[in-house]
């Protein structure tokens, strides 16, 4: 299995014209973090997780050129406003994608997306297979995807299991029943905002305890806003099992 980071920001960190913070003024590229997504391949299949606003370019960024499945954690519009890019997919590569979410989900996709299932149907509109997941373990291509029901303040948000990879994002709140999915891991990641606490998202410590609590061997931050410092700063003060992800970031599983 092979993870990409294709994006490890947050709309909260989102660059402003003009801006002098260190992430911004950065010349790492380590510190130019789009919004939140991975694409994960396994068993000659192409999945990613979230199609946010940089959807498109993220996966042009990425060299990707094959989509099979999206896995949605939930359904606010920097998780899922790019959904309209799969288009190239669908008419170059004949492909359309499996689309795994759960209801509420659905439910905004219907609505944001309506001219993708009005009929007749228009010709171009993105094409896309809903399957209404819950918070069970499901079949994909071979391999057993795990729903991790995690909570973003109020709202129910899916975490994903894929092998040893497992993957949180937008979340303030594990159950305690949900730990189990979380045993021997070897690669983890976990949202991790900025240093104070926030009402729906991890701190940079909240994430800390989880991750040292997991003990996967290597646990990466991802949703990281400006608010956090540059890159380099921000590993320098963390252990080494415990370190920012960054957009292109490549595991190997």
């Amino acid at each position: 299995m092979k993870i990409c980071f294709l994006g490890t920001g947050t709309s909260q960190g989102v660059p402003i014209i003009g801006c002098t913070c260190p992430v911004c003024t950065s010349s790492d590229k380590r510190d130019k973090r789009l919004r939140s997504s991975v694409h994960i391949e396994f068993n000659d299949r192409s999945l990613v997780i979230d199609t946010g606003p940089d959807f498109r370019y993220q996966m042009l960024r990425a060299g990707v050129s094959s989509l099979d499945a999206i896995l949605f954690t939930h359904e606010h519009k920097d998780h899922v406003a790019g959904l309209d890019d799969i288009r190239p997919f669908n008419y170059l590569k004949q492909q359309v994608p499996d689309v795994f979410c759960t209801e509420a989900v659905e439910t905004a996709l219907r609505r944001d997306f309506y001219y993708a299932f009005d009929e007749p149907k228009y010709p171009g509109v993105p094409e896309f297979r809903i399957h209404r997941i819950e918070n069970k373990p499901f079949i994909y291509a071979g391999e057993t995807i795990v729903p991790i029901q995690v909570y973003h303040h109020k709202m129910p948000v899916l975490g994903f299991r894929i092998g040893d990879f497992a993957y949180i994002t937008d979340a303030n709140y594990i159950p305690e029943e949900e730990f189990t999915k979380l045993e021997g891991l070897k690669y983890f990641v976990i949202n991790a905002l900025r240093r104070t606490e926030h009402i729906s998202h991890f701190s940079l410590h909240q994430a800390m305890e989880i991750a040292q609590r997991i003990a996967a061997e290597q646990t990466l931050l991802t949703h990281i806003s400006h608010q956090l410092p540059a890159h380099a700063e921000l590993s320098a003060e963390l252990p080494a099992n415990i370190q920012p992800a960054h957009d292109g970031l490549i595991l190997e599983l």
